[in-house]
């Protein structure tokens, strides 16, 4: 078994099996003493969406969610990594068959729409792999 990522959070809705936990997602310096002075220190708060078939579940009540580490490497692969070697790519293919290197970075960065259009198809069967669950 693949290491686990936690996160601790509160629980912000229920709609029958489907509970929205809230969890702050705070940068790596944002517990430093400095960080009233520092604005590198960042806090956000996120909802991730569970399903659970426990309802002893209120909300307000203090959860920590887990999922497997290469769920979140997967993510990262698919959001960022894949995008970025899209780009590359076409970039460097339009650069050796086109003069105009605007335009040929414009249509790099145009290739994105199809390829997020196409992951957005596979929205149902990425979030039955991409799962939190309630500890």
């Amino acid at each position: 078994m693949g290491k686990i990522i936690e996160h601790s959070g509160i629980i912000h809705q229920i709609d029958g099996k489907h509970i929205r936990v809230q969890i702050t997602q705070t940068s790596a310096c944002s517990g430093c003493h400095a960080k009233g002075t520092c604005t590198a220190a960042d806090m956000k708060d996120k909802y991730i969406d569970v399903e659970s078939t426990n309802s002893n579940h209120q909300i307000g009540d203090e959860v920590t969610l887990y999922g497997q580490s290469a769920m979140g490497l997967f993510a990262v692969l698919l959001a960022f990594v894949l995008p970025f070697l899209l780009v590359l790519g076409v970039l460097f293919i339009l650069n050796n068959f086109m003069d105009n290197e605007v335009l040929a970075g414009a249509i790099a960065l145009g290739a994105l729409i199809p390829y997020y259009l196409i992951l957005s198809f596979f929205n149902t069967k990425l979030q039955a792999k991409l799962k939190f669950y309630i500890k």
